[in-house]
């Protein structure tokens, strides 16, 4: 297979051609990448200073925070860089490990927030079990089974990668490596191939999508027998995590649900998992949410108080 091969390296088209656009999409882009790191640190820095680690919730917003740089930064500094230039270049060795790493912090995204859909379930339907089955033991299990098929998957795409054969044309149209670009550019039929990929991605994505909100439906359900407080307070931790959920599945079946083909749109839309819903996350999660915000103002507090010690 090797042989055919041809190509060494790729040529991404980006997101647009145009000197102007590319100009403000490199400010805009650059804010949002530096809102993105420091809004996910204050979130990690938060939590595992106060006692906020305890819980599982803030437990897997640890992890969803530190994947959610992880993830961006595979694709977002090369996209950053390459606006700048004239001819945006990435190596066949560079491209493939992209595809890896993207779809190995995006499956553990996916199982992250599955653990905080389940924690919430089991908070809410069954709280006298809660301390439980949310065991700190249970919960650490449940980042490893995370990380441990989100390998796996990677790995299966990169192996159906590795195995094709291109012999040019080299250009992708798109701003980073993925499946289907890649797909479109093989020397074979890629039909089969294309889906596998339906199977390991966007049918993965949506049983978990269909699970996770029916977690939340029966949480709903299960809240019209509480106080009007406590509903209100579920409502909006839960609210939280449905918008997230709803930023990261909706863009990500729109792609990987669909027979392997590409459209115009898909850019756009990889734009809202890739940078836009994780820049959000630590908002929606910090705005309503009282703990939260509290140890934000406990850390931002403890800092000016080791300046001012610094300083006399």
């Amino acid at each position: 297979m090797k042989n055919w091969n041809n190509i060494t390296e790729f040529v991404l088209l980006g997101l647009s051609q145009n000197n102007e656009v590319q100009i403000l999409c490199f400010i805009l882009f650059s804010f949002c990448y530096v809102v993105l790191l420091m809004g996910n640190l204050i979130i990690m820095i938060s939590i595992l200073c106060s006692k906020l680690i305890d819980q599982p919730m803030y437990y897997f917003l640890t992890y969803l925070s530190l994947v959610d740089v992880c993830y961006t930064s595979t694709v977002t500094p090369k996209l950053i860089s390459d606006l700048l230039v004239e001819k945006k270049i990435i190596s066949y060795n560079n491209c493939l490990i992209q595809v890896f790493t993207m779809h190995l912090f995006g499956a553990i995204e996916i199982f992250v927030l599955t653990g905080m859909a389940y924690d919430r379930y089991v908070a809410i339907c069954k709280p006298l079990h809660y301390q439980v089955i949310m065991s700190r033991k249970r919960c650490n299990i449940m980042v490893l089974a995370a990380f441990g098929w989100a390998i796996l998957h990677s790995f299966s795409q990169f192996v159906l990668l590795i195995l094709l054969p291109f012999c040019g044309p080299n250009e992708i149209n798109h701003y980073f490596c993925d499946v289907y670009p890649l797909l479109e550019l093989a020397c074979i039929d890629t039909q089969r191939v294309g889906l596998l990929v339906v199977v390991s991605s966007g049918m993965v994505a949506l049983v978990v999508f269909i699970v996770v909100m029916g977690s939340y439906t029966m949480i709903l359900y299960t809240l019209h027998g509480h106080s009007s407080e406590s509903h209100h307070k579920a409502l909006s931790t839960c609210g939280s995590h449905i918008t997230v959920v709803v930023l990261f599945f909706g863009p990500v079946l729109f792609i990987y649900i669909r027979p392997a083909t590409t459209f115009k749109e898909d850019k756009v839309f990889a734009l809202f998992y890739t940078i836009v819903a994780p820049m959000l996350n630590p908002f929606i999660y910090t705005l309503k949410n009282k703990d939260m915000k509290n140890a934000v103002k406990n850390i931002w507090r403890r800092n000016n108080f080791l300046r001012r010690k610094l300083i006399f």
